[in-house]
């Protein structure tokens, strides 16, 4: 099992930054892609970013240029910072990390981008 940690969530003005972090635990070992999705109230859970453990990365169109994936494999910690955040970059943003096939789920971080 792999457990999972995030950190950093919180409320910023419009244009301000944040940076989180997730921290994953136990079997952290062989952890392939770690990666960020978030959920805003009434809408569908979507992909925010993505690394592999070489670094590659991915970055969805709505976050590209103002949003960098970075992970630290010696702490198996991954970050997203999040700079010129917009008031629709609010939601829940969770961490995921994929071992060995399955994908291990975090609790959540919130973000409230106010205008």
């Amino acid at each position: 099992q792999v457990q999972l940690v995030e950190s950093g969530g919180g409320l910023v003005q419009a244009g301000g930054s944040l940076r989180l972090s997730c921290a994953a635990s136990g079997s952290s070992a062989a952890i392939s892609v770690m990666g960020w999705y978030r959920q805003a109230p009434g809408k569908e859970r979507e992909l925010v970013a993505t690394i592999t453990r070489g670094g590659s990365t991915n970055h969805a169109d709505s976050v590209k240029g103002r949003f960098t994936i970075s992970r630290d494999n010696a702490k198996s910690t991954v970050y997203l910072q999040m700079n010129s955040l917009k008031v629709e970059d609010t939601a829940v943003y969770k961490c995921t990390v994929r071992r060995w096939g399955a994908d291990y789920w975090g609790k959540g971080t919130l973000v409230t981008v106010s205008s």
